[in-house]
């Protein structure tokens, strides 16, 4: 059976007085004509100042190498130097010696304070400490920061290289919420973590500090850690870093974010950065002084003391300078970021009043941590799996785990055995049982599937053959078909299906080869909608229209009898719109991304799902536009 296959895995128009300011002033560039067409004198830098005088010419080096970064592209430090590195100089990097006067020396430590001190304080004290932790030879270059290539399913990597920085960093900056589209989040992450040059006029240290923001904000905290670490921790600003540790902490990976600690010492004084330069001299061998380190901030309460007897705890793992710290929990009240990460990492059980109605953030970090627990896991993951973080196969992996462990028992144990015979169970009629038991359908809990178990059958489903015989399951088959992306084995039921039902209207959205949409089947789903203000019949005509299935009478048509005007115009449609006329597929995703921020499907409305599928077609997104106008009328 032949399926298709995509990558990867409302309306918030508040936007900020800058991105209101490139509206109003600022212009898109076609990919193909990289030069701005913004207003002559809009973004003239300032009058460089006279040039100063040359240097004489510096000794000969012996050869050494100057610098140059490992990769194409060229930065500030000269020819394929990475920004923030200097040609020439010390091969190794370091800071120049300092040198001290007479008067000085009444600021040399005395010889307790010397044995005090690090490793690190002590290169630092003598100059010896380098900027960067790797050789100037194998520095990588910044001018393309990014974990896909456009070989590898990533976007054209001179995407926003001309589009003007100010409304870059204004879309990025107003990207705060996770995106009511689950297909809407795998095409945003797909853009984010494309290796992409930075816009002219933004540092490429910026572009990236922006992207794992957004990714951070999405729940996609491992393709941030990613993201980070594509560049030289030895170029990292403050923002990056900051972004970087809240990846690192969410996925409970406290070591990887060492060596950015480690190489920028005391330039933050904030208590966890504090304790997590005790952690990485820990692991970096020097036990005895983290202990220390710790039981000082213990003593002057510089956190509450269970987020630092858990920092100790996680210390005293390193080494042969282990120790027994006790875990309390009775007198924490609440969690945060630090202490379910770290409690997560050292295998800690937290009380269940604790995990009782957590925000969303730690039901993302749980789900992929590895060191949790697999019964605590699975409560994590639908959560997940509804936004975009875990794919289908991911879902049926965790699940396989679960039915492979016999010590678990109860209604995850009963899930699993469903999933299994979902995919399995010798007669179509059981598979289809056991698929609408996990769906909470067959004994009429729910009318609509609940979400993340339609994700975790999505390949059950395609197995079903269509039939006349199971017609009646067909839309929730077909819904549950498009959560993985499979429009073929989706449109196999086109003649099976009644016009005008809910299984007719995801296939005239999702067939990669329908053309016109019925008039009257459209109509039919309209009689038939019993969704809040006809929100699913709203979606349908708005997806139609944006994908071109229905002709533009047809939509006025549509829309005047369900109330919604597609014609109206923001600065948002009329910047996503312009986006798509000269064809840049990386800031139509983004400033999708940026029109689909909220909670539920109630926050989507359908001018902006029609702007964003019409504007995702004309780039060549149209698969994503087909799942994302799908999703709509599913869950709508």
């Amino acid at each position: 059976m032949r399926r298709s296959t995509y990558f990867a895995s409302v309306a918030a128009l508040g936007l900020a007085g800058a991105l209101a300011g490139m509206f109003a002033g600022g212009a898109l560039t076609a990919q193909e004509a990289p030069e701005s067409i913004l207003p002559p004198g809009f973004d003239d830098p300032a009058p460089a100042p006279a040039p100063a005088p040359a240097p004489a010419p510096a000794p000969s080096n012996g050869g050494q190498s100057s610098g140059q970064g490992s990769s194409g592209g060229s930065q500030s430090g000269g020819a394929g130097t990475p920004s923030g590195v200097t040609g020439g100089g010390s091969s190794l990097g370091s800071a120049p010696a300092p040198t001290f006067s007479p008067g000085d020396l009444s600021r040399l430590p005395s010889l307790e304070e010397l044995e005090e001190m690090s490793t690190d304080e002590l290169d630092e004290l003598l100059g010896l400490k380098p900027r960067f932790d790797i050789p100037p030879a194998a520095r990588r270059s910044m001018s393309q920061v990014g974990l896909l290539s456009p070989s590898e399913g990533g976007l054209p990597t001179g995407s926003l290289r001309a589009q003007p920085a100010s409304l870059v960093r204004a879309v990025l900056g107003g990207t705060q919420k996770p995106l009511v589209s689950r297909w809407g989040h795998i095409m945003l992450r797909r853009a984010l973590v494309s290796r992409l040059e930075a816009p002219d006029g933004m540092e490429p240290v910026e572009f990236a500090a922006l992207r794992a923001g957004v990714l951070n904000r999405m729940g996609e905290f491992t393709a941030a850690r990613g993201l980070v670490q594509d560049v030289d921790t030895g170029n990292w600003n403050r923002a990056l870093t900051s972004q970087a540790l809240t990846a690192y902490i969410a996925s409970s990976d406290f070591v990887g974010a060492c060596p950015a600690v480690r190489l920028q010492g005391d330039e933050r004084e904030d208590p966890q950065w504090m304790m997590m330069q005790a952690i990485c001299a820990a692991y970096a061998g020097e036990t005895a002084r983290a202990g220390s380190q710790l039981d000082q901030a213990l003593e002057n309460e510089i956190a509450p003391e269970i987020d630092v007897l858990l920092a100790l705890r996680y210390a005293s793992a390193a080494g042969r300078g282990r120790r027994g710290v006790e875990i309390e929990w009775d007198e924490v009240e609440e969690l945060n970021p630090w202490r379910f990460s770290l409690a997560n990492a050292l295998g800690l059980n937290m009380p269940e009043e604790l995990l009782e109605d957590t925000q969303e953030y730690y039901q993302w970090s749980g789900a992929t941590a590895a060191a949790v627990p697999l019964q605590k896991r699975a409560g994590f993951a639908d959560s997940a799996a509804r936004r975009g973080i875990l794919s289908s196969q991911a879902m049926i992996g965790l699940y396989s785990a679960i039915y492979a462990d016999r010590d678990i028992t109860g209604d995850l144990s009963t899930k699993a055995g469903r999933l299994r015979n979902a995919y399995l169970a010798s007669d179509p009629a059981a598979r289809i049982a056991a698929m609408r038991g996990m769906w909470g359908t067959l004994d009429g809990d729910l009318e609509t599937p609940e979400y993340a178990a339609s994700v975790t059958t999505a390949y059950a489903a395609a197995r079903i053959t269509p039939s006349s015989q199971y017609e009646r399951y067909s839309g929730e088959l077909i819904a549950s078909m498009l959560t993985a992306g499979l429009d073929r084995d989706a449109a196999s039921w086109s003649e099976f299906v009644d016009e005008g039902s809910l299984g007719w209207a995801l296939i005239a959205l999702s067939n990669p080869d329908a053309g016109s949409a019925s008039v009257d089947g459209v109509e039919s789903f309209i009689g038939s909608d019993d969704s809040e203000d006809y929100r699913k019949s709203a979606f349908l005509a708005a997806g139609l229209g944006g994908l071109g299935r229905i002709s533009s009478d047809a939509l006025a048509g549509f829309a005047s009898e369900l109330d919604f005007d597609p014609n109206r115009q923001s600065r948002w449609t009329r910047m996503i719109d312009r986006a798509a006329e000269v064809d840049n597929a990386a800031l139509v995703a983004l400033l999708a991304g940026l029109g689909m921020q909220g909670d539920d499907w109630s926050k989507m409305t359908p001018l902006h799902l029609y702007h964003i599928t019409s504007a995702l077609r004309r780039v060549g997104l149209e698969a994503e536009a087909r799942m994302i106008a799908a999703e709509a009328v599913a869950r709508g």
